[in-house]
């Protein structure tokens, strides 16, 4: 009796087996709906059109502010300063007199190259007037042709005494001017080195202060050459117009992330490239009337480089990156089935990204539901068209940062 227990229990066991897959089996006869019958429903996704669009393209440099025009005060004479005569930190005027000197051994000096210049008048008026005496003399042989002519080399070496007085009383007349020192130019001056009563020297090392025109002001920014050769290709090409024939303008960016309200235009670019850097220098001049800019000042430069007009642009959570850097966007094509597209992306402009290659005007490309989809599935197309993040700018304006893999300024490719 044991021994037939274990044998129920597998006669049981057998029977609920069979039945299960007598069970499958209909099932698989009677719902159509299995991997090998009818599709599954389609799933929603959601898609944005592409079209053209016209691009402003601006690109983003570092720069720093430089005077224009900037003059170190040197004394050109000797002597003790006696007194200082601006304000330093204000403004001052071309031929504004900044330091005088104690004039008087330099006076003492004029007024004897004075002397010496009408002595030198008083010695040619009697050499003028043997001369001419013996002129007279000569003609009836009242005198030697060697009196004679020794009147004369006499008149001549005191008209050359005269010239000689005559210079080193100009000399010591501008050594004179000179203990007033005035301001090459007109400009801001800063501190004073010195005070009254130092001792200083003509053309010595240390400056007296330092005069710098600040308006306008120059900005210095670098470009690469390898972006300077991309704008001329497509400046070439026809695939960008130039936005103007005039000169490139700017629009800085201060430190704190504020924007200049001036705009300044560009007016020189380097002809040489930096074998350091592979970089070119470019210079803008920027209206700088409230003397806000400062030399010396970090700024960010944001340079108009032209216009694209057929342009397009694709929400940047349509792109996917692979590890090796590379982009791609899924598509619905015509049969409303998903295909992937390996694209080139340039610039951000917002919140979407600059296509190069890969994508044309009238494709479909997947913005939502991607996680839900794999490359081949039959999908529900929704058109949700561009939903730019909150705050972001919808303007189409491209602008790159200096380490964007495109950018370049409008006067450098003329």
């Amino acid at each position: 009796m044991p021994d037939q227990i274990p044998s129920r229990f597998a006669l049981l066991f057998t029977a609920m087996a069979i039945a299960a897959l007598a069970g499958c089996s209909r099932t698989s006869v009677e719902t159509p709906g299995a991997p090998n019958g009818a599709s599954a429903p389609e799933k929603e996704v959601g898609t944005v059109t592409l079209a053209h669009e016209t691009l402003a393209m601006s690109t983003e440099l570092a720069g720093r502010t430089m005077a224009p025009v900037i003059a170190e005060i040197r004394p050109q004479v000797g002597g003790i300063l006696k007194e200082r005569l601006f304000t330093e930190g204000a403004q001052v005027k071309a031929g504004q007199v900044l330091y005088q000197l104690d004039p008087a051994p330099l006076q003492a000096a004029y007024a004897s190259a004075q002397a010496s210049v009408r002595k030198a008048e008083s010695a040619l008026a009697t050499s003028r007037t043997v001369a001419r005496r013996n002129a007279e003399l000569v003609k009836i042989d009242a005198i030697s042709r060697q009196v004679f002519d020794e009147s004369q080399a006499a008149e001549q070496q005191a008209e050359a005494d005269l010239g000689v007085a005559r210079a080193a009383e100009q000399t010591a007349r501008i050594q004179l001017g000179y203990t007033r020192i005035t301001s090459p130019i007109t400009g801001w001056a800063e501190l004073s080195t010195v005070t009254p009563g130092a001792l200083v020297t003509a053309n010595q090392a240390a400056a007296l202060t330092t005069v710098q025109q600040l308006d306008p002001i120059h900005v210095h920014v670098t470009q690469s050459s390898s972006e300077l050769l991309r704008l001329k290709r497509e400046l070439a090409s026809g695939r960008l117009q130039r936005a103007s024939d005039a000169e490139a303008r700017i629009q800085l960016v201060l430190e704190d992330g504020s924007k200049y309200p001036h705009a300044g235009r560009l007016t020189f670019s380097g002809v040489t490239v930096d074998a350091g850097t592979g970089s070119v220098t470019l210079r803008a001049v920027v209206p700088n009337p409230d003397r806000l800019l400062m030399p010396g000042m970090y700024v960010r430069a944001v340079l108009q480089e032209g216009t694209n007009a057929a342009a397009l642009l694709v929400p940047q959570q349509a792109v996917t990156r692979a590890p090796d850097g590379s982009a791609s966007a899924l598509v619905v094509d015509a049969e409303n089935k998903v295909a992937k597209r390996a694209i080139h992306v340039g610039r951000a402009v917002g919140t979407r990204w600059q296509v190069l290659e890969g994508l044309a005007a009238g494709d479909r490309v997947m913005t939502e539901g991607s996680q839900r989809v794999k490359v081949g599935d039959k999908v529900k197309v929704v058109d949700v068209g561009a939903r730019p993040a909150a705050g972001a700018a919808p303007g189409p304006v491209a602008s790159a940062r200096p380490d964007a893999a495109t950018a370049a300024s409008n006067p450098v490719a003329r």
